[in-house]
């Protein structure tokens, strides 16, 4: 069992609090993702676990055994640096043949684990080169080999494909997700990326200024945030956050702009918060020239962006902003006046401190 497991765990460099009081479990044979803007704590919690840091207070498990006080090389962890870190006077080859060589593998299982890798991340016709003559992309991928070819309690991966195309980027993130389940392992990933963090993980922790504000599935968090930054911080374009008041019936938002019929919303709702994808547009009058009897009052078609598939809609509703996914290349133009509105089971309710609100 590679579980890994935090209790508690504060890390401080100086004033800076980088992990504030932090208690997970990633369970094993589990793709977990930190996910969170900068400076949020991913990388350090990253270190924690490989032991480059220990922790001011709290308990690290792995596998069931505190790990506190154990050296990196005993914790028997995997890592891909954010920076490689390959050796440069070696080939590509020897830089993945590297752990193997250090445990003393038998020369004939480092030759197979080494094809094998190779294989599966599609770097066989560069092994022969060093660092200075690959790309960025292809150093990448000799560092995620180097990780893969060993045979860990779990991988740590540290934003380990930003460097990438993003074509290339879309298919190492698949194949990343396709050799976890074949190797069996734990693998903990890093990335500032929503659409890495939605398309691999098995669970996601959000992270912000060090604290864990919510954990679960990637659909979970999306259809259920825990708060304003949690729903801010999932989707593209970001879910709409409006000041809302309460009307007849249900609340509303924009300055009359957005109606919700919803009795059932919460009374201390302050803000509400609508995916764009789930906005419905419509012109405010009908070609007869009537608005067919429209609540509320109309918005302004700010801007259009074309986007093949789908279009974002960008609309002034009184003094606010908010967009607009629709499907296909609706026949809108800027200026238009629209009528705009969204099921009331597609929205989401927020009290005076951010937090989500249960209907």
């Amino acid at each position: 069992m590679a579980d890994i497991v935090f209790h508690n765990v504060t890390k401080r460099y100086g004033d800076t609090l980088a992990v504030d009081d932090a208690s997970f479990t990633v369970n094993d044979n589990e793709f977990f993702c930190f996910f969170g803007p900068p400076l949020s704590g991913k990388s350090t919690i990253l270190r924690l676990v490989l032991g480059l840091e220990t922790p001011d207070s709290g308990e690290i498990l792995i596998g069931g055994r505190p790990v506190n006080t154990v050296s990196p090389a005993e914790r028997n962890v995997a890592m891909v640096f954010q920076n490689l870190a390959l050796f440069p006077h070696m080939s590509a080859r020897d830089n993945v043949r590297f752990p193997l060589v250090e445990r003393r593998i038998a020369e004939a299982d480092i030759q197979k684990r080494v094809a094998d890798v190779a294989a599966k991340l599609h770097i066989g016709h560069i092994l022969h080169k060093p660092p200075a003559q690959l790309s960025g992309g292809e150093r990448q991928r000799v560092a995620i080999a180097r990780a893969l070819v060993r045979d860990p309690n779990a991988y740590l991966m540290d934003d380990p494909i930003s460097a990438l195309d993003a074509r290339l980027r879309e298919e190492t993130r698949v194949e990343l997700k396709r050799i976890q389940r074949e190797l069996g392992k734990t693998l903990i990933y890093v990335t500032h990326d929503q659409e890495e963090a939605m398309s691999v993980a098995d669970r996601i922790a959000i992270l912000e200024n060090g604290k864990i504000r919510q954990i679960g599935a990637p659909a979970e968090i999306y259809d259920r945030p825990a708060s304003t930054y949690v729903a801010r911080l999932l989707g593209s374009p970001m879910m709409n956050i409006l000041k809302s008041v309460r009307g007849e019936g249900g609340v509303e938002a924009a300055e009359g702009t957005i109606r919700i019929a919803d009795k059932a919303a919460p009374a201390d709702a302050v803000e509400i918060g609508l995916r764009p994808e789930d906005i419905k547009v419509r012109p405010w009058l009908d070609r007869d020239g009537t608005s067919d009897g429209r609540a509320g009052r109309p918005a302004r078609v700010f801007e259009v962006e074309p986007l093949g598939g789908y279009t974002v809609v960008t609309l002034a509703a009184g003094q606010a902003r908010l967009r607009a996914l629709l499907r296909g290349q609706p026949d809108i133009r800027p200026d238009a006046m629209v009528a705009i509105s969204c099921e009331p089971g597609r929205v989401h309710y927020f009290g005076q401190s951010g937090g989500a609100l249960a209907r």
